[in-house]
């Protein structure tokens, strides 16, 4: 088991936020209708993607009856449908759907994770939730470091969590923190001196959320352009 593989375990088995061990336990419960004769995930959901990955796409938490019942990020829900079908329209993705843990998904050179593990009521995690998480998604930076190049951030909230984690694990964030947005990209510096991570770039998008894409203020169009971009910055793709 390498370094990456022994923090999911540890993170699948977190506890620490009772509020939301509660929600996602009674949801795994209680089932939607549609999904009453599967069993559900109903712990924290790990980071999904290779050990080496050059880009790491950062969202929000797992929805309840997607990544809360299949066990991977984005996996099962709409909100995973929209993504992970512009990721293998941009060449990063095996395939254009995710709907198990087991159906041979695979990403290339991409790392898929939150800033919160655990399905919140109402897919709102609080302010507190998302700074009781944190630790793990500096760990997650920190073992990614020798080879990550990129950051994608879907929405606003992982934004806020992702520059003090960034910093936390060696990066030097600008001051002031940049204002999220979509299309938004920022350079961020390695630490000065040897052993620091190098820099890399930072990119905001809007968060796929249905909310998001069924509005249309998220496009397709507008979620490849970001990703491909990112994608050439992390020195994947074309």
């Amino acid at each position: 088991m390498d370094a990456l593989d022994d923090l999911d375990l540890r993170v699948s088995g977190c506890r620490a936020c009772p509020r939301l061990v509660d929600w996602r336990e009674e949801v795994a419960r209680t089932k939607r209708a549609a999904f009453a004769d599967q069993t559900y995930w109903g712990r924290p959901v790990p980071g999904f993607g290779p050990p080496d990955a050059r880009l790491l796409i950062i969202g929000l938490a797992p929805a309840a009856h997607g990544g809360n019942r299949t066990g991977r990020m984005f996996t099962g829900d709409r909100s995973g449908d929209v993504l992970y079908q512009a990721l293998y329209d941009v060449g990063l993705a095996s395939q254009p759907t995710s709907v198990a843990v087991d159906d041979g998904l695979e990403l290339y050179g991409v790392r898929v994770t939150a800033p919160v593990h655990c399905a919140p009521p109402d897919n709102k995690p609080t302010p507190g939730e998302r700074e009781t998480c944190r630790p793990w998604l500096v760990q997650e930076l920190m073992l990614l470091r020798p080879t990550v190049r990129a950051v994608v951030v879907l929405g606003g909230f992982g934004w806020q969590a992702t520059l003090p984690a960034l910093a936390e694990a060696g990066w030097l964030v600008p001051r002031p923190r940049p204002a999220f947005g979509h299309g938004v990209r920022i350079g961020i510096d390695g630490s000065v001196g040897g052993g620091g991570p190098e820099g890399l770039e930072l990119f905001g998008c809007f968060h796929v959320s249905q909310r998001n894409t069924f509005t249309g203020k998220l496009t397709p169009a507008m979620l490849r352009e970001v990703l491909s971009t990112a994608a050439r910055a992390a020195g994947l793709g074309k």
